[in-house]
Formats: structure tokens, sequence, C-alpha cells
């Protein structure tokens, strides 16, 4: 019995969810609510977005990156499920071609642990910043799973 509950309450909480509700559009479109309360829009159909940082922002360091996906749902690294994974943020990189494993280094950084948000640290200057999403095991599900943004950091 006690076990039913909280499978009810967990099933409830998802399907109430900001990131369960569509709207009516022929365009799919998904609401995700943002760690300071407003709600952020993903693009069009599916692929990733960056939920707080626009393109061309400046930007005070370190900033809180909020990523989104749409199309896929985000899991921890791990044995690869289709339509399942994990964000990937490419500092001055482009995407990474389907297929490809992605390097962790100090400028791919990995967010296997299904994280959707970071605290960022990056110098003064211009960047080139690209969200990639990957499978379980950091293999890139290409270029329509990626999203290049210009930033300057103060």
């Amino acid at each position: 019995m006690k076990y039913t509950i909280i499978l009810l309450t967990i099933i409830a909480f998802y399907s109430c969810s900001p990131s369960a509700t569509k709207s009516n559009d022929s365009a799919e479109n998904i609401a995700t609510e943002n760690t300071d309360g407003s709600v952020a829009l993903l693009e069009d159909g599916n692929g990733v977005s960056f939920l707080n940082i626009q393109d061309g922002a400046t930007l005070t360091s370190p900033f809180v990156l909020e990523m989104g996906v749409s199309g896929m749902q985000v899991e921890p690294k791990g044995a690869p499920r289709e339509g399942y994974g994990h964000h990937h943020l490419l500092i001055n990189d482009t995407f990474v071609p389907a297929g490809i494993v992605i390097v962790a280094d100090e400028t791919h950084i990995h967010y296997g642990g299904g994280q959707i948000n970071d605290s960022v640290y990056l110098n003064p200057g211009t960047y080139q910043l690209t969200l990639q999403f990957a499978d379980g095991m950091h293999v890139s599900y290409g270029k329509e799973w990626s999203k290049t943004i210009q930033v300057s950091v103060e």
C-alpha cells in the first residue's frame, strides 16, 4: 500500500510537470521552469536550448547555465538507451558529428550526472558556446542535437 501511494504521487508529479505540458499548436513547444521561476519555451521541434542565455549576451563569471532539451529525456551516463542522453558544453568548438565520442577536457564539459544547470566560470573574453546532446556513453547525436551561441564575458 505504501509503495502504491508513492508510485501514484510520482506519476501525478511527472504528468503535471511543465515539461510534460505541450501546446496545441502544430509546432510543438515545451515550457520549462527556470531556477528563477520564469518560464522558457524551447525552440520549435526537437533539439537542445540555452534556456537562460541569449546569443550575443554579455555575462559575468561565474554565470548560471540552464540547459533544455525537447524530444529526448535527460538521464545520467550509462548504457545507451534510445531517446535518452545528457548534455555537454563545448567551449569554442562546434557540434560533434553523430556517432563520435565527445572527449572530456577543460573545453568539453560532460554533464554525465544528468545535470540540467551549472555554474560556469570563464575568463573575460568572447566565447562560442555549444550545447551538445549525446547518449549514455557520450556518443554525440550530431548537429541536429546541438545549439551554438556567442557570448562575451566581462
